[in-house]
């Protein structure tokens, strides 16, 4: 299904718990909590908790989780798909997109 960002799950509540992967099948981690703008009344990321670390740096591994940026997500049902940005974010060297070119990947 893909997403439209226009109308958000009927129930936002209803992502929480569910598992996060890429859209190359890596596992992500797991929606632990939605960040909503309440001003226009949509989501603008998800709280992800259970990570896989392989994909974050040691100052992640440390905190809590990170918070992807909605507009990140490109499918929502059984499980949620993101963009593979987020296979990318821990490799600054490379001339991949980084969390402070295409939104934010934070603690």
């Amino acid at each position: 299904m893909a997403v439209n960002r226009e109308t958000p799950p009927s129930e936002i509540t209803t992502l929480v718990g569910r598992e996060v992967y890429s859209n190359n099948g890596v596992f992500v981690g797991e929606v632990e909590d939605l960040r909503l703008d309440l001003d226009t009344e949509s989501v603008t990321g998800i709280a992800l908790h259970q990570l896989n670390y392989e994909l974050f740096d040691q100052d992640v591994q440390a905190s809590r989780g990170i918070i992807v940026p909605y507009r990140w997500v490109q499918a929502v049902g059984d499980i949620v798909i993101v963009n593979d940005i987020v296979e990318r974010v821990q490799q600054p060297d490379t001339d991949s997109a980084t969390p402070e070119d295409d939104g934010e990947v934070r603690a």
